[in-house]
């Protein structure tokens, strides 16, 4: 379980075919140097489990379920990703429940700077857009982040934004994003169940299984 509060810039430094996936090693100093087999650390908002480690790198294992539905599939070596290691128990929650479990990927499709902050508008999957609420909270490339503006459920195509404040521009990847650039997303885990739900009620008594 994560909290979507990113804890360091990593570097992608490999990138070795591993079967249909990949095994990735990834420079994080801070994440690396206590990092032991088995645990879980999020890269750019997808949990990866840690197969080995250096004092600063670490190397993960990404099967192909993975490379298929998250932007991981177009890193490449020196490709910058945003770390966080898995909460511990009794810390604070500082952003909300990020499973590191991508629902899909999204494009940027606009970039708006201003004084203080920066507007990022963001492509939305059709499946994906009703779980996403204005002033909800969504995960983009693992981070924690608030809604700032939604298009209408009848809209044609469908985008979010998000407001970046300057820290979140200097501590990710989000103030290095261009037009163009794919980007992981992650829904609030609460409006999946909550669709789930509402899709037995919906569903026809008897229904094949």
């Amino acid at each position: 379980m994560f909290t979507g509060i990113i804890e360091e810039i990593g570097e992608i430094t490999a990138i070795v075919p591993s079967g249909d996936g990949w095994r990735l090693t990834v420079r994080a100093a801070k994440a690396a140097h206590d990092a032991v087999h088995g645990e879980s650390i999020a890269v750019s908002g997808v949990c990866l489990t840690v197969v080995d480690s250096s004092p600063d790198t670490f190397t993960v294992d990404v099967m192909k379920q993975t490379l298929n539905v998250s932007a991981l599939a177009t890193a490449a070596v020196g490709t910058a990703v945003n770390i966080e290691k898995a909460m511990p128990v009794g810390a604070r929650l500082g952003g909300h429940i990020v499973q590191g479990h991508v629902d899909g990927t999204g494009v940027v499709i606009d970039v708006r700077p201003g004084d203080q902050w920066s507007v990022l508008r963001v492509s939305l999957p059709a499946d994906l857009a009703p779980l996403v609420v204005d002033k909800g909270s969504i995960s983009i490339d693992g981070i924690s982040l608030t809604v700032s503006a939604v298009s209408d459920a009848g809209a044609e195509s469908h985008w979010l934004e998000v407001s970046l404040i300057p820290e979140t521009l200097v501590a990710t990847t989000l103030g290095r994003r261009v037009i163009g650039d794919r980007v992981n997303l992650e829904t609030d885990i609460l409006a999946r169940h909550v669709e789930r739900l509402l899709a037995f009620r919906a569903a026809p008594e008897g229904g094949s299984r």
